[in-house]
């Protein structure tokens, strides 16, 4: 199970780790902490060094009812940091989250060689097309509705054939336009409760069936949390629990604030696999 970044193929049958770097100010965990050139290469560096296969840059906050961002503003954070990580890392593998058409296109051409659209093409029509002229591989996520409205009320008939049934759809639009590269994202806590949430981690085993890489992006989220009764900054442990769940269910990329504990998770992991 490969995809293609720029040439270089990147086996995900091995789970990788991709480092999230917020350019943002209003993020849940880390937003507004990356505030200059300095910072920002600091801590790709170190994410880098730990072990992250992927880099993840985001300058639009998705997380639930965050302030809507301009597409011009968006550009204006995403490009310059792209820009500066190809000139001082030239090997570094970027994913860009956004479900911006016009940000992936201008992304892609500075040197990022992922696209991450938390809407899976839902919030511009454009995206498939742009991610057919470029071939670079895709992320789509589950989301029902906006980073504004999705966490009023969320609720399915069924949870999980509602989800596969949509990442089916998708694939299959993204087949007819000639996408290559697809990776799914359930999207944990994007217009879903936490027991939404506990109910796709335990049933992560059965997105394999649409036989494509999975990304797990839970690093410090309000499941763990909320659950724990803790704040953000004390949910590392909790984070490396469900990680090890995720990766036993056959997740692939695990997205992630703390790279350095990701990737031991993934070496304990794969050795009990292995025996």
């Amino acid at each position: 199970m490969t995809i293609n970044c720029k040439g270089t193929l990147i086996d995900l049958s091995s789970p990788k780790v991709m480092g999230i770097l917020n350019i943002t100010p209003d993020s849940f965990y880390d937003g507004g902490r990356y505030k200059n050139e300095s910072d920002i290469l600091f801590k790709t560096e170190t994410m880098l060094n730990e072990g992250a296969t992927f880099i993840d840059i985001g300058g639009y906050s998705s997380r639930p009812g965050a302030e809507h961002v301009s597409e011009d503003e968006e550009l204006n954070r995403v490009i310059p940091i792209v820009t500066l990580l190809i000139k001082k890392f030239p090997e570094i593998i970027i994913s860009v989250d956004t479900f911006r058409s016009e940000v992936a296109k201008k992304s892609i051409e500075v040197g990022a060689a992922i696209i991450n659209d938390i809407s899976a093409g839902n919030l511009d029509a454009n995206m498939f097309g742009t991610i057919f002229e470029y071939q670079v591989p895709y992320i789509m996520m589950h989301m029902k509705g906006t980073p504004q409205n999705m966490q009023n009320d969320p609720e399915y008939d069924n949870l999980i054939k509602e989800m596969i049934y949509y990442f089916s759809e998708k694939s299959a639009s993204a087949r007819d336009h000639r996408i290559n590269d697809i990776i799914i994202d359930p999207g944990f806590g994007f217009g879903k409760t936490l027991n939404h949430n506990y109910e796709i981690l335990n049933n992560l085993e059965l997105f394999k069936t649409l036989k494509k890489p999975i990304l797990v992006g839970l690093s410090r989220k309000s499941m763990i949390y909320k659950m724990l009764n803790i704040a953000p900054k004390d949910a590392l442990n909790g984070t490396t629990a469900l990680h090890s769940i995720a990766l036993l269910k056959g997740a692939n990329i695990l997205r992630v604030h703390d790279v350095k504990e990701a990737v031991e998770c993934i070496n304990l992991v794969e050795r009990l696999i292995i025996n």
